[in-house]
């Protein structure tokens, strides 16, 4: 039975996260939903990550079982043709038989936008997080980069999580500023609940003088989610890449990766 795996991007604006849900519209069912016709079958896709509601994708893999054979190019038109125009499959292949998405993932990039201009841009209005006073991006670059290394992230954990360890490490952050445009780009062998979300808040307080630059080690080694930042809105937040251990299939776009 092939093994088919998709490369996707979509806008998560009009839907619930990635995960399937009986009442709302998720990115999961809408894949599920424009497969089946294809098949002649309902599928079951597996996702590389949960996405919250909100929350975007640049890069999203996903696979299921079928046990029609498919011509890969055909599928991916055929795919498009029945997905919304928020979702796209960029890439469809097969994959090992043992490949999923989410448990043979090795770690995942995320990145934070934030438009910085004075006056808001109706076109980040659902994909960034709109400020419109002055962002220190240097100084909040430099409080990125205490966040590298293998830690307990308690503190950038919102609760709720059912993450079984709280340690994770993060590979790489920084801070880019493109005219008024600033992210927030993170790499790690995984994340909790709203991390990503919560760091960003927490570097945006330590860029206004909310959190000071030297209490940031602290506040990692402490574990206390009191003391980071807020949780910024899901609408700046998007899934950039996603990384696959040496010997698994490495989609196209991501890089292979094994230090994650």
């Amino acid at each position: 039975m092939p093994n088919y795996l998709l490369r996707l991007s979509f806008d998560g604006t009009n839907y619930h996260g990635w995960q399937l849900q009986e009442h709302d519209r998720t990115v999961q069912g809408e894949i599920e939903r424009a497969a089946a016709p294809l098949f002649g079958e309902a599928v079951r896709a597996s996702g590389c990550s949960r996405t919250d509601a909100g929350v975007h994708a640049n890069e999203f893999i996903c696979n299921f079982h079928a046990k029609k054979q498919m011509d890969l190019s055909k599928m991916r038109a055929a795919m498009n043709f029945y997905l919304p125009d928020d979702i796209a499959v960029l890439e469809c292949r097969t994959a090992p038989e043992d490949f999923h998405a989410r448990f043979s993932c090795a770690g995942k990039e995320y990145v934070y936008q934030i438009w910085n201009g004075r006056i808001r841009n109706p076109f980040f209005n659902a994909r960034a997080l709109h400020i419109n006073y002055p962002l220190d991006d240097a100084l909040m670059d430099r409080a990125a980069k205490c966040l590298i290394g293998r830690h307990d992230f308690s503190a950038f954990c919102a609760s709720g999580s059912s993450a079984h360890t709280t340690v994770r490490t993060i590979t790489d952050a920084r801070v880019v500023r493109e005219g008024d445009l600033v992210c927030f780009y993170v790499s790690a062998d995984g994340f909790l609940y709203n991390m990503v979300r919560i760091m960003a808040g927490t570097l945006i307080y330590i860029s206004n003088g909310k959190i000071a630059f030297s209490r940031l080690p602290d506040i990692v080694e402490g574990g206390s989610r009191e003391d980071a930042g807020y949780t910024v809105p899901a609408r700046g937040l998007y899934l950039n890449r996603v990384f696959y251990k040496e010997g698994v299939l490495c989609p196209s776009g991501a890089e292979e990766r094994t230090d994650a």
